[in-house]
């Protein structure tokens, strides 16, 4: 996600166990198809997203703050279809060693 959107991300901090990144997205903004490890995403805003997977399958969703979900890995892009500007952290996770 940060290779497809630089302007859009910014790595809190990376080791070898996580990777958090901080994620604005305003109105009308798309972060391009892009891909994850398993992860945690945190919503620091509420917000309405549409993701579309590499698949082509199309949702839908309206995030409250305070949310938190679990994404197994996965292939996507995600466009702000709200009237707000969004802000997520994505905490990705590494293979322990």
């Amino acid at each position: 996600m940060v290779k497809v959107a630089p302007n859009n991300t910014k790595v809190l901090l990376e080791n070898d166990q996580v990777r958090v990144i901080e994620v604005t997205v305003k109105p009308g903004e798309t972060i391009p198809m892009h891909s994850h490890p398993a992860n945690v995403v945190y919503f620091v805003t509420g917000g309405k997203t549409k993701t579309t997977t590499a698949d082509g399958k199309v949702t839908d969703t309206d995030h409250k703050a305070g949310e938190a979900l679990w994404s197994e890995p996965i292939t996507h892009s995600n466009k702000n279809m709200g009237t707000l500007t969004t802000k997520a952290l994505v905490i990705e996770l590494k293979t322990a060693k």
